[in-house]
């Protein structure tokens, strides 16, 4: 009986893999995207704070522009996820009145 109970859990990884194949975003999906990007932003901070202690323009215009590329891919993930929700919700209208 403990066996058929463990099955029905479904954990985490499983659930990222099973949220990236299936239409839409899920919670687990979209909390681990978040923490992704949110270690991302620890090591770009990281790389800034370096960048500035050593002086190169350089490396702070290389530095920047990660920064750039991370900052508009997370606010173009999250323009996605909510068209996505909007466009699940215009779904549930339609089948509601057809």
């Amino acid at each position: 009986m403990e066996k058929k109970k463990q099955r029905s859990e479904v954990s985490s990884t499983e659930a990222v893999l099973l949220g990236a194949l299936a239409p839409g975003v899920n919670a687990p999906t979209w909390n681990t995207l978040k923490l992704s990007f949110l270690m991302l932003g620890l090591c770009l901070t990281f790389m800034l704070s370096i960048a500035f202690t050593s002086g190169q323009s350089m490396l702070l215009v290389h530095v920047g522009f990660l920064i750039v590329i991370a900052s508009s891919l997370f606010v173009l993930l999250n323009w996605y996820v909510i068209f996505m929700k909007c466009f699940e919700y215009l779904e549930e209208l339609i089948e509601t009145f057809t």
